[in-house]
């Protein structure tokens, strides 16, 4: 099993980073302060408009360690990678099958149903640890009806259709959100998702987790040899990681919802850290949005036992795990692709 290396996150406004030797260097007006070796790390995201020097980028690119940018509200700049790693036999079977409606509808239904069940896991959760203060009634009519989703999901025949369950289901899930934040109401509300720009604190920090998460999901298709840009439910367009958003499905309710619930109720992050930008909408101050970070890499390190697999995983190496699986199953190897399904 491939090991669990760390993240390096850059959030400093006029950082700058480089190359010495064999480690990353970051600098601040020319100032060094903080290195790192770069076998400990297997991705750098930066946040806001940093430098990099290009002995860097090529050291990123012959080491394989992900080198993102993204803007400071968290949205998607640019990212450099080295030469196309994996299997050629692999990423032509990929794209054969892309184009095949029928694979893309079941594997499609795999997904959606996956992030369906995980959503109804989370809201049986909220009702087991707050049984005093969520509704009862309402949680269990909506595990109900995200019972009753899954079915039909699996039922589907038309990618258009299952689309529309999905969104449904999300409806469902999203509209029992607000009831699992049970501290800090006044500074955390919820009534509904929305996000380019994200409107609420609730909103930005999901939309910047979903960030996080998609940095992780694609690197990991990536490191298996498949094409994150080529997916089966998310329809192809020019810059969009449509395979990468497909795995994502199945780990937003257990990674990033579960992540920004927590932090919300255990009062790790307040509504002091959150502010308006000329567009309307919320962001994160820099020392929110370093908070944040460390509990994902911590939320990263933490242990779950991998119902397929059947053995303990860190939870930063989900994506890995399932990239791998989906790999095999394309592949022939197995006869399914095994959805992750927490509990």
């Amino acid at each position: 099993m491939r090991k669990l290396l760390n993240t390096l996150y850059i959030t400093t406004p006029g950082s700058y980073l480089s190359k010495d030797g064999e480690n990353v260097v970051v600098k601040i007006e020319n100032e060094e302060k903080f290195r790192i070796p770069a076998h400990n790390i297997e991705g750098i995201v930066c946040f806001g408009y940093m430098g990099a020097s290009p002995s860097l980028m090529a050291m990123c690119s012959e080491k394989n360690i992900g080198l993102s940018f993204l803007s400071e509200h968290g949205y998607f700049l640019g990212r450099v990678s080295g030469p196309v790693s994996g299997n050629v036999l692999l990423r032509r079977k990929q794209y054969r099958m892309a184009d095949n409606e029928k694979f893309c509808n079941e594997i499609s239904k795999i997904f959606i149903a996956g992030k369906i069940s995980n959503s109804r896991t989370v809201l049986q959760r909220a009702l087991r640890d707050h049984p005093g203060e969520v509704k009862p009634v309402a949680f269990e009519e909506g595990v109900s009806l995200l019972g009753n989703k899954i079915k039909r999901v699996m039922n589907c025949k038309s990618n258009s259709i299952l689309r529309g369950i999905e969104g449904e289901a999300a409806n469902i899930y999203f509209g029992l959100f607000d009831q699992m934040i049970v501290a800090q109401k006044t500074d955390f509300q919820f009534n509904g998702r929305n996000r380019r720009p994200p409107r609420d604190n609730v909103n930005a920090m999901l939309s910047f987790v979903y960030v996080l998460l998609m940095h992780e999901v694609r690197s990991a298709l990536e490191s298996v040899g498949l094409d994150p840009c080529v997916g089966f439910l998310h329809t192809d367009r020019p810059g969009r990681q449509s395979l990468a958003l497909d795995m994502m499905e199945e780990f937003r309710p257990y990674i990033a919802d579960r992540l920004v619930l927590s932090l919300i109720n255990r009062k790790q992050i307040n509504g002091k850290g959150f502010s308006s930008f000329d567009e309307g909408g919320i962001v994160m101050n820099d020392t929110t949005r370093k908070e944040l970070l460390v509990a994902w890499q911590k939320r990263k390190q933490e242990e779950v036992n991998h119902p397929y697999l059947e053995t303990s995983v860190p939870v930063g190496l989900l994506p890995y795990t399932q990239a791998l699986l989906l790999a095999r199953y394309l592949r022939g190897d197995i006869d399914n692709y095994p959805v992750f399904l927490s509990k």
